[in-house]
């Protein structure tokens, strides 16, 4: 494993890695169906929607339940810009900024309290939204919903639609990951790190919890309002029931069985909403929620870090099971003495009192 390690942390290793994931990337929407893009896409959709929430949850440490609304909200902005005809720049510079303005407001009142405080704050957003939505019905279209299809592709491009959307999804989506890894790996997520381990300690040392839970809710926001304006991008249909508390909760899910403080465990999360829900309606569609629950309990028991952390476990049952990768026994002492060593002679002892052996020229005389 240490061998593997090297090999890989080496510079040109990792740039051709790079070079054939980003060819991949490139090529992907051309080979597959219409169906397939579809699904990838909206699995790239969610994943950033789960990313946005390891910000908060995963690298900092503190709940929040209430992810889905700011997807919503960034949505509704790009479905309201785009039906008015707004510059597409435009529309998503404020489909990021609205829902970041409105997470930097709660996050302002929120981080002050902790654990189950700020959950009840951000369980509170998707239970007001859902009404909200309904009754702003000018710029929602109320329980109607909002539909836009802005995101179809250029004459110029010789793509389908799907191939297009696909690509939108792969770049914006791309572009967040990379800004959001640069931030967990730098000074801001050592930060995060320290006020998720322990707020004291992180006090102590000159960082202040108040200011880094502000930031990374504000950042899980602006992250949830790209990955709006991706929903309608590639759905290009959204409603009230977008910002349930249920999608709440299965985003949330999605975070655990993907892998929490993982940027590769977002976009497994991302997997896990979209096609999990596909799967258990195949099987049975009576037993969806069921399937969903024994899935996460069971991801849970064998896999408490998440499916990112599965490659590492099956390695490490690897190891175990192999003849000399278990402890080392312990090798019983010989009688014999080491080579190069003489035996040492035990002290005779009287009443428990050592007494001194004569010496040889003792004995002589």
């Amino acid at each position: 494993m240490s061998s593997i390690t090297g090999f890989l942390s080496r510079a040109w290793v990792r740039w051709a890695i790079t070079a054939v994931v980003a060819v991949a990337l490139l090529v992907v929407p051309l080979l597959f169906s219409e169906y397939t893009n579809q699904n990838l896409a909206r699995i790239g959709v969610f994943a950033v929607a789960v990313l946005g929430l390891n910000v908060v949850m995963g690298y900092t440490g503190q709940v929040s339940l209430g992810q889905i609304f700011f997807v919503g909200v960034g949505a509704y902005v790009t479905g309201y810009g785009a039906t008015h005809d707004w510059n597409i720049v435009v529309v998503f510079l404020a489909s990021v900024l609205v829902p970041g303005v409105i997470g930097l407001v709660v996050a302002l009142a929120a981080a002050r309290l902790g654990g189950l405080a700020i959950a009840m704050v951000t369980i509170a957003l998707p239970i007001i939204g859902v009404p909200l939505a309904k009754r702003l019905s000018d710029f929602t279209g109320g329980s109607q919903g909002l539909s836009s299809a802005f995101s179809n592709a250029p004459d110029w491009t010789g793509l389908y639609n799907d191939q297009w959307q696909l690509y939108l999804v792969i770049v914006i989506g791309g572009a967040t990951y990379l800004l959001t890894r640069n931030l967990v790996r730098g000074k801001y997520g050592r930060a995060f790190a320290i006020v998720k381990s322990n707020e004291a300690v992180a006090a102590s040392m000159g960082i202040s919890p108040y200011r880094y839970k502000v930031l990374a809710f504000t950042v899980a926001s602006l992250i949830g309002g790209v990955s709006g304006f991706l929903y309608m991008a590639v759905i290009q249909f959204t409603s009230p029931e977008t910002m349930t508390f249920s999608h709440s909760i299965t985003l949330l899910a999605s975070m655990v069985i993907g892998g929490a403080a993982s940027i590769i465990g977002s976009l497994l999360g991302g997997a896990y909403y979209v096609l999990v829900p596909q799967w258990s309606n195949d099987i049975n569609p009576n037993l969806t929620e069921l399937l969903q629950g024994a899935l996460l309990l069971l991801t849970l028991f064998l896999l408490p870090g998440g499916l990112v952390t599965l490659p590492r476990e099956i390695a490490r049952r690897l190891r175990r099971s192999r003849p000399d990768g278990g402890p080392e026994r312990r090798q019983t002492p010989s009688a014999e003495p080491a080579p190069g060593r003489e035996a040492v002679e035990e002290t005779p002892t009287v009443g428990g009192i050592p007494t001194q052996r004569p010496t040889e020229r003792q004995e002589q005389a």
